[in-house]
């Protein structure tokens, strides 16, 4: 496996400062986010398409530092009853995915989106209870009407360009568990995979290494983002795990996210770790820095120190000892 960062952490540099201070912290990868949610500082669409020149300029910047890019990375919903939005995020994808097969990277990261609650809707309408009975009515319009005819589509553009499709499991949108990201991709084509980032997980109640399992076992992960998440079991019990508190209320906060190792510890991670070498994945661990409680540096450190101790490098040895 190789350790990379998603490289949104550093927008306030430029593209070779950042790849500087990434070779310089010990690290192989760089997923680069190309618009919507994460913002383009680091990738100009529009003008790596346009040009070949280009294009071979800001990849030979990449490997001349000993990088590579894991993915490129342009959550936003694409189904959202927000018209406006819905287009950018829409064209930004649809650009994301013709330059990574243009460029040679496999994966693109994305979110599933979410639908609203009818077509006349103005918000995304997220129902996280099967009753009242209209809450799962809805349920059902948005992924027969929305999610799954968008992703029929679109999944197999991607297919057709050599592209994975990483779906985060991120609460809020319609793909946010193990069992909704293998019912998509069942409903579509297995260039849609996972994303899979631990910290939205913990605050669902799901074991990430039973998570690997389940999603390895149909290969169906694409990408892996290194996030942790703390829970304050106190303030569970009076907020609940879909706390809608705003993330700057640490001191009451059911849940936050935290760096690496600080929200659990070095065992847990090692078993992430093994366990996504058992069921075949491979790939790049892309730290992602959220922590309210430190600096970008810190944090970020902090994940690279704690992740460097636990991640698996080379290859299996021959059982010599059978």
């Amino acid at each position: 496996m190789k350790l990379g960062v998603f490289t949104v952490l550093f927008s306030e540099k430029s593209f070779e400062e950042m790849l500087d201070y990434v070779k310089d912290s010990g690290l192989t990868a760089v997923e680069i986010g190309t618009g919507n949610y994460p913002g383009n500082a680091h990738c100009d669409l529009d003008a790596l398409l346009e040009s070949e020149e280009k294009r071979e300029e800001y990849m030979a910047k990449v490997q001349s530092r000993g990088l590579m890019i894991s993915a490129f990375s342009c959550h936003g919903n694409p189904i959202s009853p927000d018209r406006e939005f819905a287009a950018t995020s829409h064209d930004t994808f649809v650009k994301t995915v013709k330059l990574a097969s243009l460029m040679n990277v496999p994966v693109v990261n994305c979110f599933s989106g979410t639908a609203g609650d009818h077509e006349g809707a103005k918000y995304p309408n997220w129902p996280v209870s099967p009753w009242p009975n209209e809450y799962a009515e809805v349920l059902k319009w948005q992924w027969e009407e929305k999610l799954i005819p968008y992703w029929k589509e679109w999944g197999q553009f991607a297919k057709e360009h050599n592209v994975k499709i990483g779906l985060e499991l991120h609460g809020g949108f319609l793909v946010h568990t193990p069992y909704t990201m293998l019912k998509l991709r069942e409903e579509t084509c297995d260039a849609i995979g996972a994303n899979l980032d631990p910290s939205h997980l913990w605050w669902q109640g799901i074991d990430p290494v039973a998570a690997i399992k389940i999603l390895g076992k149909e290969d169906a992960i694409h990408h892996f983002h290194a996030k942790d998440t703390y829970i304050d079991q106190d303030n569970v019990n009076m907020y609940g795990l879909t706390d809608m508190q705003p993330y700057g209320n640490l001191q009451t906060r059911a849940w936050t996210f935290r760096s690496v190792g600080c929200g659990h510890g070095a065992q847990e991670w090692s078993d992430m770790m093994s366990a996504l070498r058992t069921y075949g994945y491979d790939y790049v661990v892309s730290i992602e820095h959220e922590d309210p409680l430190m600096s970008i540096e810190e944090g970020f450190q902090r994940a690279v120190t704690t992740l460097q101790s636990v991640l698996i490098n080379e290859q299996p040895a021959e059982m010599w000892w059978v």
